[in-house]
């Protein structure tokens, strides 16, 4: 019976401990946000360039509208390095474009990721010659080929796939490398693989901004508070911040360096504490391109907008839903309504968790309300929001707004334009919406207006479609609307190439093709056959000289077209 009881006891008392485990285990789960996803296989992907492994910019660093979304890996300012397979696996898709990827690589591997390439130039043999057979068989230069046999281009760990150069939205030759989760397609942090960069560097905290949360954050300029390290802490000048307020939030401008760089690269990691509880931090992983255009909510739009630096939110504005934050019962706004002195610790981290630190306090004095009323209808995050007066009609669908704030419209008229100044676009919008205008005046043709969006020196052009008495097009951020019917064609332009020449010293021809409204759709016709026609960086036109044009005497048709259907051809003959 003893031994009986024992055995009982025992297997209870093994019960009790999986159930204590299994509460710590969650516990930390809580705590240190993230942390299982943070176990990436550690030295699965090789580094992917024939060159010494270093980077210029890190997964997460803030770009216009976007999250950067991988590392870029140096080249040393030159093209055509060789670019590894990071691992074994197949290439899963191929994507050629004027800007973006430019050349673009995607490999699967059986561990569930995958690795993408970009800004390539040529890819391997038995792949280039693939992908411009595809091309000539759909008559597309520009192509996202994802149906690719997984048996056709198989790789292994280490295998060349492409050399590397300086295409689409490139600045400068690097290879732009990502990992990606292939289920979700979600882009995760590189630097959590253990890629081979080394940095025991901790994050530099240049400014620390102070927001009053019980107004829109659009409607405010921010209190920039003085701070200073003292023995490896930050600490705020003066110590204890008096505010008027009793909510308040905060955002950093920050930078991390890795180990013998002087390039500032994005951080990973910021929390913020209260009362030395953890409220909310925000962690720069796992964000998908559908979710990218979120970093105008991460950040203070409005400065960034109108000439400052780049400000990172330490809490959640109220209309970011897809986001990356985590939160501890709240959003990172701070409610000092109990006259309590608080302290505040913020802690900022790279991907390698060498750590910095502010230290402050704040309290809240505030007397009595005097914040002046702002003018306009006022727009709400989490709300469908309409708009429909004086010619002009929209709506903003929800999560489309991430903070609220009063919008204003005007109508101007004067030389005969009506050009609608609507709100300001320091603040953003999430996605497209459809703009409806009343045109006021007779159109001669309604399939060749087109719709106008401008502020400063930026334009932006769509075709309109006419229906129930107002033309629409699609845009996604406030400036200055205009309509006007386009009837201008667009203009070709030869670069050293003329009518009746022989080519048989050149390696390729080149031609430009620009118009007023700066969209060409550009076609080139030998011999009455489709060629193709490369566009990188969406400047000049280019057809190398490939099996398609044999010896001999031949026709040249250049066929560009605008988004009003405005067309123009040029006729060339020449010989091989």
């Amino acid at each position: 019976m003893q031994i009986q009881l024992c055995l009982i006891c025992n297997s209870e008392m093994r019960k009790h401990s999986l159930i204590i485990l299994l509460i710590l285990s969650l516990a930390c789960l809580q705590d240190g946000f993230g942390q299982s996803k943070k176990d990436y296989p550690k030295g699965y992907f090789q580094w992917p360039i024939g060159a010494e492994p270093a980077i210029v910019a890190n997964f997460g660093e803030l770009r216009k509208n976007h999250f950067h979304m991988g590392l870029d890996g140096r080249t040393g300012g030159k093209e055509n390095y060789p670019i590894y397979a990071a691992a074994e696996g197949y290439v899963a898709k191929i994507k050629i474009e004027p800007f973006g990827f430019g050349r673009c690589i995607y490999i699967n591997h059986p561990n569930g990721y995958t690795t993408v390439y970009a800004h390539l130039n040529d890819f391997y043999p038995a792949l280039e010659k693939y992908v411009r057979e595809r091309q000539y068989s759909l008559k597309q230069w520009k192509v996202f080929l994802e149906d690719i046999p997984p048996q056709l281009f198989k790789v292994k760990k280490g295998d060349l796939i492409a050399k590397s150069g300086n295409t689409g939205g490139s600045q400068g030759p690097h290879l732009h490398f990502e990992i990606r989760e292939t289920k979700t397609d979600k882009v995760l942090n590189p630097m959590l693989f253990g890629m081979p960069i080394t940095d025991k560097i901790p994050p530099s905290i240049l400014k620390l901004a102070l927001y009053d949360r019980e107004k829109s954050t659009y409607e405010q300029t921010p209190k920039l508070i003085q701070i200073r390290k003292q023995e490896g802490i930050y600490q705020t000048i003066p110590d204890l911040l008096k505010v008027t307020t009793n909510k308040i939030s905060f955002g950093i401008t920050s930078f991390d360096k890795y180990t013998g760089s002087t390039n500032q690269n994005g951080i990973f990691r910021a929390t913020i504490y209260d009362q030395n509880r953890k409220i909310c931090l925000f962690e720069l992983d796992g964000i998908s391109y559908d979710h990218t255009r979120g970093m105008n909510a991460h950040i203070d739009h409005k400065t960034k907008f109108m000439g400052g630096s780049y400000i990172q939110h330490l809490s959640r504005l109220p209309g970011y839903s897809n986001h990356v934050y985590e939160e501890w019962g709240g959003d990172g706004v701070i409610d000092l309504s109990d006259g309590q002195t608080h302290d505040i610790r913020i802690e900022v981290e790279d991907a390698n968790l060498n750590k910095s630190v502010i230290r402050l306090k704040a309290k809240s004095e505030k007397t009595e309300n005097k914040s002046k009323t702002e003018e306009g209808l006022l727009f709400k995050p989490e709300e469908m929001n309409v708009y429909d007066d004086d010619g002009l009609r929209f709506y903003i669908p929800e999560h489309y707004i991430y903070d609220h704030f009063h919008f204003n419209h005007r109508k101007n008229i004067a030389a005969g334009r009506i050009i609608h100044q609507v709100h300001h676009p320091m603040v953003p919008l999430h996605g497209y919406i459809n703009v409806h205008i009343n045109p006021e005046i007779d159109f001669s043709d309604t399939s060749k207006v087109i719709m106008k969006r401008s502020y400063a020196d930026k334009d932006d052009f769509k075709k309109a479609v006419f229906e129930n008495g107002y033309y629409r097009a699609s845009f996604r951020e406030f400036g200055n609307y205009e309509l006007f019917e386009d009837r201008e064609p667009p203009k070709i332009i030869p670069h050293g190439f003329r009518n009746g020449m022989n080519t048989a010293g050149m390696r390729k021809i080149s031609f430009s093709a620009t118009d007023n409204t700066e969209s060409v759709n550009f076609t080139g016709l030998l011999d009455g056959k489709w060629i193709l026609f490369s566009n990188d960086k969406g400047k000049i036109f280019t057809y190398e000289f490939d099996e398609h044009c044999p010896e001999g005497k031949h026709q040249l048709m250049i066929i560009a077209e605008d988004m009003a259907g405005n067309k123009t051809t040029q006729n060339y003959s020449f010989t091989r």
